[in-house]
């Protein structure tokens, strides 16, 4: 039997349409386009095509539910879905993006504000033109020069600030009959007094490194009483895409293979700018077997310490949950101290075990050496070490399972362990053919997770140990106890320079090992699931 909706009906549950609102709708999707073509517009020119493409994907979709009647559920979610593109779907695709380029230590820019910094830097020539000037400084030790140029009409005098030149309007001080006191500018409560010439002394040498005033009052102080006129030091050939070097004569050549300004005889500008690389990245990692030597040795350990410390934290949650599941005097009071490492954070249990396992004055570290009868330094065995990380995940992890394994087991009727009871068979036929499949069935997801979580824990490996001890002949920064995400962050930050798109490369690695992982593990689940429906 099939109910026909009148046509009517099926309108008003797509909502109310009048020519009011259909005004009203068109107006805020022009005011929409509006704010986002200037925002596109900008990005466009400061080089964040990117960031202009993902605000132009962003309007055409809320446009595109705004006038669609069948789109009319998703209206109150389209604010949601623009955050959501903007801040997480956004930011994955960029991190593609960058192990696609050179983004790293001196090509952090797109070509456009490479070539603006550069353009904006500034030099004195030997026949600099000087002005004669007074310093003048506030409470808050904030400069401002007032200059004396000659003009058509005679002497003129003029205010600059830190790369700006202050508007007559801008200040309550007239300037017309020389060198004041002190100047005050509008909307600031604290005036500027005139520094004495033996105390400008102390300051000159901070004065050197500012460049007062904009434009043809561009100025650098060069000695207590004068300051020089700058001059660009690099202009910009958009014709033969270079840059010449006024201060020196020299040319440097745009190199958009590279990234970089180059010079005939080598030398380069710094900064550089970004640009692809194609498979560049992919390629230094897959070929370069200093790289890959580190790298095979840290992705087994990675899997070794994220499985390990899984599965054992499960089985001592597990057996804490079953133990503790009979009813015994005290038993509140004793899960009460067993969920207590849970409560307290990470980064402080960390901390604490370092502390306890310090080989000089650490209680378990100075036991394990009087028990062995020689100094014992975890910290710089490579072996020693990756047994404490394990030991101390398990100690962060065992309670968050056994609250998930409390709860599965509820779950499970009693009734099957009493017709097992009936049957003959024993606790440990009761565990395996019952308690484990049923329990792997709401639990194993989790363990899932978890693993994903262990997996890339960051904060472990970087506050007990740093990752050390560090490898021997690796031609980059790597330690035994790494993970492939603190290698990563070396890589990143910790190797002479920041290297963001070979590091962003083995990242994507990285996501692609835990999706094959993460697939083989649900497919594993879904056998769990079918052997969990058929006890």
């Amino acid at each position: 039997m099939s109910i026909k909706i009148p046509k009517a009906r099926a309108n008003n549950q797509l909502g109310s349409v009048t020519v009011s609102s259909v005004v009203l709708r068109l107006v805020a999707i022009a005011l929409f386009w509006v704010g986002g073509s200037w925002l596109m517009f900008n990005m466009w020119l400061d080089g964040y095509w990117a960031i202009a493409l993902t605000v132009l994907i962003i309007t055409l979709i809320t446009t595109i539910i705004w006038l669609r009647p069948e789109a009319y559920p998703l209206r109150w979610m389209s604010p949601g879905l623009a955050l959501m593109l903007l801040v997480s779907v956004y930011p994955i695709a960029y991190t593609f993006y960058i192990s696609f380029t050179n983004f790293g230590t001196g090509h952090l820019l797109p070509k456009v504000q490479a070539i603006d910094i550069l353009e904006s830097r500034r030099y004195l020539p030997g026949d600099a033109v000087q002005f004669p000037y007074v310093l003048y400084r506030n409470s808050a030790s904030e400069y401002a020069l007032v200059l004396q140029a000659e003009g058509e009409a005679g002497s003129e005098f003029v205010a600059v600030r830190p790369n700006s030149v202050v508007d007559l309007a801008q200040l309550e001080t007239a300037l017309e009959d020389g060198f004041p006191s002190e100047i005050s500018f509008v909307g600031e409560a604290e005036p500027y007094t005139q520094m004495p010439r033996n105390q400008m002394l102390g300051a000159l040498s901070q004065l050197r490194d500012i460049t007062f005033g904009a434009d043809e009052y561009a100025v650098q102080v060069n000695s207590t009483t004068t300051a020089s006129v700058q001059e660009p030091q690099y202009v910009y050939d958009e014709a033969t895409d270079s840059i010449l070097d006024q201060k020196n004569g020299v040319v440097y050549f745009s190199d958009d293979e590279n990234g970089r300004f180059i010079a005939e005889d080598g030398t380069t500008l710094n900064p550089g700018y970004t640009v692809g690389v194609g498979l560049g990245n992919y390629n230094r990692f897959l070929t370069n077997p200093s790289f890959r030597g580190p790298l095979a040795s840290i992705f087994i350990w990675t899997v070794l310490y994220a499985a390990l410390s899984v599965l054992l934290s499960f089985g001592l949650g597990l057996f804490i949950a079953i133990a503790f599941g009979r009813n015994m005097p005290g038993k509140g009071f004793i899960k009460a101290l067993l969920i207590v490492p849970f409560a307290i954070p990470n980064v402080i249990s960390i901390l604490i075990w370092r502390g306890l396992l310090n080989p000089i004055n650490g209680l378990y570290g100075t036991a394990l050496s009087n028990l062995v009868g020689q100094p014992i330094d975890i910290f710089s065995d490579a072996w020693l070490v990756k047994v404490a990380l394990i030991a101390i995940q398990i100690w962060l992890s065992y309670p968050y399972f056994y609250l998930i394994s409390s709860g599965a087991l509820q779950a499970i009727p009693l009734d099957m362990y009493e017709a097992a009871d009936i049957d003959g068979g024993n606790w440990w036929q009761q565990f395996r053919f019952i308690t484990l499949p049923l329990l792997l069935v709401s639990v194993g997801p989790l363990l899932i997770g978890s693993f994903m979580y262990v997996f890339n824990s960051f904060n472990i490996i970087f506050l007990f140990n740093t990752g050390g001890p560090p490898m021997v002949g690796t031609s980059t920064p790597a330690g035994h106890s790494d993970i492939l995400i603190s290698y990563v962050y070396r890589l990143a930050f910790e190797s002479g320079g920041q290297d963001y798109g070979y590091a962003t490369a083995i990242t994507a690695i990285i996501f692609f090992i835990l999706l094959g992982i993460t697939l083989v593990q649900y497919r594993y689940m879904n056998i769990v699931e079918k052997v969990g429906e058929n006890v």
